[in-house]
Formats: C-alpha cells, sequence, structure tokens
C-alpha cells in the first residue's frame, strides 16, 4: 500500500507547487475513515483509493481531484457525511466527491433500469465537472486490475459493462491508454482462452520480428537526421483486444494480419510533421487509401497526428504515426492533458477554452438526457454514444442518431416502421440518392415513400441496427405469407373449375371446421405452401364430390425417381406422375438450385417442353405471377425403400488461404453429400466466392451440410440458392 510520503512525491514530480497539505490531509482522513475495512481480495480497503490516486498521478492532475480520489468511497462506504467533506477539504472537493457518491449509490447495474439511471447520473455528474469522469474512469480501471477475486458472475457483468461503456466513454475523451488497458482486462475475464491464444502469437511473433524492427527503427532516424530532423521513433505492437476486434471485423486470421506493429515518430514541430512525411513517402512506396491527416482535421476527441503506412526494408508493411510531443500527449492522455483544471481561479473550476471532446461530450448529453426512461437512456448510449455514430436529421429538425454504417433504410426504421416498411428512394441534402449510401455525420434525410411497399428481404443483410432488421423480417415474413395466400387462391379457383364446382369465400368458410382451420387465410396460405391440398379442399365443401381420375391418396403429386444429378435432365411421368398431365410428361428440376425432398414444390408448365420443379420460395417463380394457367399443384410421394438423390446449389464465401476448398469438399463427403460442379469467383484478396452444385437426399441432409459448413473458420456465409 502507498505510504504517505510517497502519494506527495508523486503529485510534486509534475507539479512542484502542490499543497502537500491538502494532500496529507486527505490520506490521514480516509485512512481513519475506512480503517480496517477489507476488499475482496482480503488487502485493506484504503489501498483501492490510493491506488484510483495514483493512476490520475499518471495523468498529472491537479491537487483537488487527487484529494477527491483518495476521498471518493469515504461518503458512500463509512461513517463519513458529506458536510464534514466540505467543511474539511472545501465545497469544490465536496462537489467532487458528491458527484461520485450519488453514483455509487444507484450502482445496482444488475438491474438494467437501475443501471441505466446510475448512468445517466454519471454523464450529469460529468457535464459539471470533467474530473468527475477522470475519477471515475481510474475507479473502474483499479477495480478491473483486481477483478480475479470477484465470482465468475461478477467478472463477466462489470467486465461487459467496462467493454460496453467505460472503455469507449475513455477512448471519447482521447485517454487512449486507459482505453486499452480496460479493452484488455475486459477480453482477458470474458474470453481467456483466446487471450492466452493471442498473446501467444503475439510473443511468439515479438521474437521473430525484434530484429526487424530495432532495423526500421534505426533506418528511420537516419534517414530523418540526414534531412536535419530530430525524432524520437519507437517501435509498438498492437494490444491483444485490439487485435481481436481486428480479426473478427474483417474475418481474417492472425497470419494474415499485416499492421500488428506500428511505428510512432515524435518531432518537435508541425512542419517538421510534414517533412517527415515527404521523407518517408519518397523513400518507400505507400500503401494506397491508407493515409490520414488528423492534424488539418483532428478527431473529435482532439486526437491529432499522420497516419500513413509504407512498404519497408524487408517488403514489410509498416504502419506510421507521425506528431509532435504535444499532439502525443493529448493522444496518450486525452482530456487530461488539456490541464483544464486549476485551483485558485475564482473558485470557478471551469476555464473557457474547453476541448473540443468535452464541449462534443457535454452538448451530447444533453441531448440524450431528455430520453424517456433509464433504459432507453442507457440502450442510447451504448449504441449511439459509445460506438463509432452518425448524427442525422429529417427535414423538420429531428436528430435521428445511428451507428457508423448505416444507411437511408435504416434512418427509415429509426423514424417508424411504417416509413421503413414503405421506402422506395431517398434524399441526402436535398439530392435523390440510392437506399444504400452510408450516411455522414449531419445529413438530411428525406425518405420517400410508396403506400403497399413491401421491403425486399435482402435489406434484411444490408441494414446495421436491430430494429431495421427484426421489422424487415416481420414484413417479409407476412409479404410471403400473402405469396401463399394468393397462390393458394389461384389453385382453388382451378381445382373448383376442373371438378364443376362453383368456389366462393362463403363456401370456402362454412367448409373451415372441416378443414381444421381457424380462418379462410390459413387455408389458402396452407394450399399455397403444398401443406394442403386442393382435392382435399373441394370435398371438405362438397362432400358428395367424386373425382374419377384420382390416383393413390390425392393423384396431385410428383413423385421423382431418378432425377439427374444436374438438375436439368428430363425424366418420363413414371418417375413423377402429375394429376391431369399426359403419364409420357417429361419433367425436370429447376436449373438454378433444384429442389429437394422436405421443400414445398410447384410445378410450372413449358408447353412442348414439359415441367419444371421449383421449391415454393424460389425468386424464379415471380417470372410467372401473371401466368396462374402454368402452375401445377404437385407435391413429394417418395418411395421409402428406394431412396434418391435430388440437386441442390449452395453459394458461399470462403477466406483465401491453402486447404480452404479441400476443407469445404471434406464436410460435404463427410456428410455423403455428391459435389457435381464447382464454381469459383475471387471476390476480394481475402474472400472467394464458390458455387457448389451438389446432390443430397432431402432438405435435412443439405440443412446438416451447410451447419457444419458454417461452422467451419475458412468460411464466412453459406446460402442456399432456390433459383
Amino acid at each position: 500500500m502507498m505510504r504517505q510520503y510517497e502519494l506527495v512525491e508523486r503529485v510534486k514530480r509534475y507539479n512542484p507547487s502542490a499543497d502537500e497539505a491538502l494532500l496529507n490531509r486527505a490520506y490521514v482522513y480516509a485512512m481513519m475513515a475506512h480503517g480496517n475495512q477489507k476488499r475482496a481480495s482480503g488487502d485493506l480497503f484504503f489501498g483501492h483509493p490510493l491506488e484510483v490516486a495514483a493512476i490520475l498521478t499518471e495523468l498529472k492532475l491537479d491537487d483537488a481531484t487527487i484529494a477527491a480520489a483518495v476521498l471518493h468511497d469515504t461518503v458512500e462506504d463509512t461513517e463519513a457525511t458529506l458536510d464534514e467533506i466540505n467543511k474539511t477539504f472545501g465545497p469544490q472537493i465536496g462537489a467532487l466527491v458528491d458527484g461520485l457518491t450519488k453514483i455509487k449509490r444507484l450502482d445496482l447495474v444488475s438491474k438494467r433500469a437501475a443501471q441505466g439511471e446510475n448512468f445517466r447520473k454519471l454523464l450529469l455528474a460529468i457535464a459539471d465537472d470533467v474530473r468527475v469522469l477522470l475519477v471515475k474512469l481510474a475507479d473502474r480501471l483499479h477495480n478491473m486490475r483486481t477483478l480475479q477475486f470477484m465470482t465468475p458472475e461478477k467478472r463477466k457483468r462489470i467486465a461487459e459493462e467496462t467493454l460496453e461503456i467505460y472503455a469507449p466513454l475513455a477512448g471519447r475523451m482521447g485517454i487512449q491508454e486507459m482505453r486499452e488497458e480496460l479493452e484488455d482486462l475486459s477480453f482477458q475475464n470474458l474470453d481467456p482462452e483466446a487471450y492466452e491464444a493471442i498473446n501467444r502469437h503475439l510473443h511468439e511473433l515479438t521474437l521473430k520480428s525484434e530484429k526487424l524492427v530495432e532495423e526500421i527503427e534505426q533506418d528511420l532516424t537516419a534517414k530523418l537526421k540526414a534531412q536535419g530532423i530530430e525524432a524520437s521513433v519507437s517501435g509498438r505492437q498492437k494490444r491483444p483486444y485490439s487485435i481481436w476486434r481486428k480479426m473478427e471485423r474483417k474475418s481474417v486470421s492472425f497470419e494474415q494480419l499485416s499492421d500488428i506493429f506500428g511505428f510512432r515518430i515524435i518531432v518537435d514541430t508541425v512542419d517538421e510533421c510534414y517533412r517527415t512525411l515527404g521523407v518517408v513517402h519518397t523513400s518507400w512506396p505507400m500503401v494506397p487509401g491508407r493515409y490520414k491527416d488528423y492534424i488539418s482535421t483532428p478527431k473529435q476527441n482532439d486526437y491529432r497526428s499522420i497516419h500513413t503506412t509504407v512498404i519497408g526494408p524487408g517488403s514489410q508493411r509498416v504502419e506510421l504515426q507521425i506528431r509532435t510531443l504535444e499532439m502525443d500527449e493529448v493522444a496518450e492522455y486525452g482530456i487530461a492533458a488539456h490541464a483544464l483544471y486549476k485551483e485558485g481561479i475564482n473558485g470557478n473550476s471551469r476555464l473557457a477554452n474547453e476541448s473540443r471532446a468535452y464541449q462534443w461530450l457535454r452538448r451530447t448529453i444533453d441531448l440524450l438526457a431528455e430520453g424517456d426512461n433509464p433504459e432507453e437512456f442507457l440502450e442510447h448510449t451504448k449504441l449511439e454514444l459509445f460506438h463509432d455514430q452518425v448524427f442525422c436529421f429529417t427535414p423538420k429538425g429531428r436528430l435521428i442518431a445511428l451507428p457508423r454504417g448505416a444507411t437511408p433504410i435504416d434512418f427509415a426504421y429509426a423514424v417508424h416502421t411504417d416509413v421503413g416498411n414503405t421506402a422506395v428512394g431517398c434524399k441526402i441534402n436535398g439530392r435523390m440518392s440510392p437506399l444504400l449510401t452510408e450516411l455522414q455525420n449531419g445529413d438530411e434525410v428525406e425518405i420517400i415513400r410508396a403506400e403497399g411497399q413491401t421491403p425486399p428481404a435482402a435489406w434484411e443483410s444490408l441494414v446495421v441496427t436491430g430494429k431495421a432488421r427484426a421489422s424487415i423480417r416481420r414484413a417479409t415474413r407476412a409479404a410471403v405469407r400473402r405469396q401463399y395466400t394468393g397462390l393458394g387462391h389461384q389453385i382453388l379457383e382451378r381445382a373448383f373449375e376442373r371438378a364443376n364446382r362453383p368456389f366462393s369465400d362463403e363456401k370456402l368458410k362454412g367448409a373451415l371446421p372441416r378443414l381444421a382451420r381457424a380462418s379462410m387465410e390459413d387455408v389458402l396460405a396452407a394450399v399455397g405452401r403444398g401443406e394442403m391440398f386442393s382435392g382435399d379442399v373441394v370435398r371438405a365443401v362438397y362432400p358428395d364430390y367424386k373425382d374419377e381420375r384420382r390416383a393413390g391418396a390425392d393423384g396431385q403429386s410428383a413423385k421423382p425417381n431418378g432425377a439427374a444429378k444436374d438438375g436439368s435432365g428430363d425424366h418420363a411421368s413414371g418417375g413423377i406422375p402429375i394429376r391431369g398431365l399426359n403419364p409420357d410428361m417429361p419433367i425436370r428440376f429447376s436449373p438454378e438450385g433444384g429442389a429437394v425432398p422436405g421443400d414445398r414444390i410447384v410445378g410450372i408448365l413449358t408447353p412442348g417442353e414439359g415441367v419444371t420443379i421449383y421449391p415454393i420460395q424460389s425468386p424464379s417463380l415471380a417470372a410467372y405471377d401473371n401466368e396462374p394457367d402454368r402452375w401445377i399443384d404437385v407435391r413429394w410421394d417418395l418411395e421409402t425403400h428406394d431412396p434418391q438423390r435430388f440437386p441442390a446449389r449452395i453459394k458461399l464465401q470462403s477466406i483465401n488461404e491453402p486447404g480452404s476448398l479441400a476443407q469445404i469438399a471434406q464436410v460435404i463427403a463427410d456428410h455423403d453429400g455428391n459435389i457435381d460442379n464447382v464454381a469459383m469467383k475471387r471476390r476480394t484478396q481475402d474472400f472467394t466466392d464458390v458455387t457448389i452444385d451438389l446432390t443430397v437426399w432431402d432438405l435435412k441432409h443439405l440443412n446438416a451440410i451447410i451447419a457444419e459448413l458454417r461452422a467451419k473458420r475458412v468460411v464466412s456465409r453459406v446460402d442456399r440458392v432456390t433459383g
């Protein structure tokens, strides 16, 4: 545990005129207040506020903040009162302790509403004095460093909260070193196996690359010195969580990452930053698209630096950050590096010249503080404040906050579900734009609507918000049901016409009890899906009806025997007998994906060619919507003693690495599937599109193969093609 004189010495290293008496008084007061209280580790509780204070001395914070850190748990966890703190240490420190105490009193994060209310109060306290945030972050960092003494349930909850809230908040305030440590500690507790695996890889890579890093440092230093630029060059490897997140985001393996090591070049002036960039770019070829100038255009959190990537010594990709010493301090310590708070400024703790990061945080807090309830507030802050986000506006000025990468489709659903469902176009800043345009901060978006429009199912994979995905899924299900209902209605009209019996909605409603369905729509949808056969409906409406042409159980059956493996071969009616057709009618499967037992199927009649069998969900069927006479009501009627294989097609994206195709083929072989054809097309440097025609026993067999492929690391996506 840190001694009293050690705390004072830490502060005096960066602030020789520190108020020793204040620091000593805070130390003694907190030590006596906490007495023999113990933490979960068995250590004296007083050691915790001292460690929080020590973390803040690394950020070189003022005496009042250090004293508040030492005292921050006294009112909450001891007999000390806020009045005593105010009298002993003054209203400035009292306000800081009070802000943190209010938060602690509500810190019931196991309950979502309490967590939201707690966090709302934290942000409102920060809006009054940013030092509340700095103490809170240091408090959370020390708790994360000692998390191993908590129960597994508490470790998981605290680590998740840290990763979702406190680490991003530290990043927003520009305190990168703290953000990275919070992320790594959370990662270590949430996924220890992945953390250890990446650490092991990093250790091996460090041993192998030690000489290369040293060579690059020396080479850069020498080239800059030759141009009269004195620079400090240091190599630095990415942190485990940063590597893991990039692997997840890009679906790549550790070995495929090319920028695990980066180099920081610290120079004296802004002019030298740009001169250094010139030296680097004239010495080595730059990687296109990897140059960013955050000096001329700083980030929202005041971060300033030049980023570039070049092909350096040994054809190695080298990521460089070029900045001045002052920029480096802001990059590491963020808002704390601005020294916003000094003592003795007429009792006013806020200087007029606040940092951009703090101004931005205060404006955002003002917007979010108007949330209806604590749970909404917490959801908004997690999704919109801390993750990369964009803020857009409706034509009437309503603010819509969305995750980075959101499109006008996400915007439409954020406004209202009906707006999203009926969206057909948009204007961005007054100009017609595609609905898939990525939105930028400050965009004004106007959604163009058309009543009766249904969102395409493909939108579900293109949007980034959960609300949009769920709404599109619901609308798609409703549209599919309407399609089945329409198809069922057409099938029944033709069935009643063949039976020479009148068909009406009223007669069908009267037969609902005999059909065991609650509504007419249920009957029509069941017929459209192939779950109920049209002949059964005719007999339910007209019990005296006899179908003389009826064969087998129903006579409207498709019975594929010996289907061609490529899905396009013709078969005589002995293979697929269909009621009402010539027994010699040739049958084929959809050439774009085939059909397998378990699919709901429909036949399309082509005069002179025969009948083509499609799964009911096939997009190709849309071409025949206006030709109901070509639709044939068919179903499977397989002989269990004579199993057959049937054609199917799958499309997948695989990672470009040796052996990936072999792994895919092995999965299909292990599951008794038969590959007929493979087509490959390189999508990007990292991914390949693979289309596979195969034959399987039935839908269950096909789904098992797809599920196993999805579990493979080398496969990023698998979908069935249905034509």
